[in-house]
């Protein structure tokens, strides 16, 4: 197969990269760097402009297999001022409406449009579970994803099938949230966030990456889905694991006051709350993941695996 990923070079992107081209698809990333031949054989990095002018990137849209969405400004790279958060919701409406209009204008449209969401759609909540059929939040991340996802959908039609992934806390030890959590608890100055009782849906990088493959070949799957575990735990709860796989104490806690005052905004949206989601549909389809478990996950991770 053919497959696009915007957004590709990142955190997400090239593991999936990597994975689909060891399965042996082609696949192209576009970036806003240089263009070029990627070091991982079977991909190829293609430039793109998704706010300026059209490029040859739009000719990789048709006939490709699958279009991959993973592009817009980091969510935790700066403190949310006015102008970030503008940034933070205009990089990814922006670029999802460049694939949209392209897969729109393509002679042969991929049969599917993959796109980036995150489990901040269904703003803080308590400890209630949450599917894909709990209702939207809002809060100004719950916002962002509505805008983001109602992009996407534009692209829905009978040739090209849409699945929005609401992604939750993904574990692995090169970069995302939890390479930021260790330093602490590798110095045994670990513990829980706040009151710790905000639950934090989680799932391993691996098991991200199996479910954006899923989803390319299950045409059944579409429209929202959560790219979480089975099983969110409380970050309390999280604190403990991942002390545990450090083997490592996790008894000093991070005030709420201080992350606010530290990060304003953003430590009651990323920190502070949460969301008990689950993935209704993604069991409901037959999707098995591979850590269903934290402990299991970070054991992984810390005895040497990916």
């Amino acid at each position: 197969m053919k497959i696009v990923i915007a957004g590709g070079t990142g955190f997400l992107g090239q593991p999936l990269a990597r994975a689909l081209a060891e399965a042996k698809n082609y696949v192209t990333l576009l970036t806003r760097g240089t263009a070029g031949v990627s070091p991982t054989p079977r991909v190829r990095l293609v430039q793109w402009t998704p706010d300026g002018p059209s490029g040859v990137w739009l000719a990789e849209i048709n006939g490709a297999d699958a279009v991959i969405n993973l592009a817009g400004e980091p969510i935790a790279a700066k403190r949310w001022s006015d102008p970030q958060k503008q940034r933070i919701l205009d990089s990814r409406v922006r670029a999802t409406r460049r694939l949209v209009e392209a897969i729109a204008a393509a002679a042969t449209p991929p049969p599917v449009f993959i796109s980036g969401s995150a489990v901040g759609y269904y703003g803080p909540l308590d400890h209630e579970i949450v599917t894909e059929e709990t209702p939207a939040g809002s809060d100004f991340l719950a916002r962002v994803c509505v805008k983001w996802e109602a992009e996407a959908e534009r692209a829905s039609s009978k040739r090209t099938r849409v699945v929005c992934l609401r992604t939750g806390l993904v574990l692995a030890k090169d970069g995302g949230a939890l390479a930021k959590m260790l330093p602490p608890f590798k110095l045994g100055a670990g513990g829980r966030v706040g009151s710790g009782r905000q639950y934090w849906p989680w799932i391993h990088r691996r098991d991200w990456v199996d479910l954006v493959r899923w989803a390319i070949v299950t045409t059944t799957a579409s429209g929202p889905i959560n790219a979480t575990s089975p099983n969110p735990v409380t970050n309390a709860e999280f604190a403990q694991s991942l002390g545990s796989a450090l083997y490592r104490p996790a008894f000093v806690p991070a005030p709420a006051f201080a992350l606010r005052f530290m990060l304003g905004e953003m430590a009651d949206a990323l920190l502070l709350s949460g969301q008990r989601a689950v993935p209704a549909k993604a069991q409901a389809l037959w999707f098995t993941f591979h850590y269903p478990h934290l402990d299991d996950a970070l054991r992984a991770l810390f005895g040497g695996s990916d």
